[in-house]
């Protein structure tokens, strides 16, 4: 194993983890978590709110047309976007700070495809030179030790198989 420090980042539109390849492998260690329960919270008050909005006081009978349904939808998933954008840049400021600490070397992540796109776009272009293996993936609820070998694979032995 070398000298380098590695970390991990498994984030989705609410929860970022931050965490630490040990010098000796196996299940990778906590070092932090971002998390924006906002981000949850707006989701489902959207859904539940939704109806009403939609609607807009229009008769549950009435004609599609007369109750313009597809602006509202646009105007919700524009907010999710742009919440999803801002906590893009506060997981991207976290590892900006980080890397000028120089407390990781290398950098894995992981995350579901548009999010992912979103935290490319933030990375300063310090933590961009220490990008290493990237999955557009949420693993977010994978537990550590899962995680370690999705990213750090055993190397298969001679004549095992």
């Amino acid at each position: 194993m070398d000298d380098k420090t590695i970390w991990v980042l498994v984030a989705d539109e609410a929860i970022a983890r931050f965490l630490r390849r040990p010098d000796g492998g196996g299940a990778l260690e906590p070092i932090e978590e971002l998390t924006d329960p906002a981000a949850h919270a707006r989701g489902r008050d959207l859904r539940d709110d939704a109806v009403g909005r939609r609607t807009g006081g229009v008769p549950a009978g009435a004609p599609e047309s007369a109750r313009g349904g597809t602006a509202t939808a646009s105007a919700g998933e524009d907010e999710r976007h742009h919440e999803a954008e801002s906590f893009a840049r506060r997981v991207a400021a976290r590892l900006h700070e980080a890397a000028l600490a120089h407390r990781f070397d290398e950098l894995h992540l992981a995350a579901a495809p548009r999010f992912l796109g979103l935290l490319r776009k933030a990375f300063s272009p310090q933590v961009q030179q220490r990008l290493g293996r990237q999955f557009d993936k949420d693993l977010v609820q994978v537990d550590n030790a899962e995680l370690a070998e999705r990213f750090f694979p055993r190397p298969r032995r001679a004549g095992t198989g």
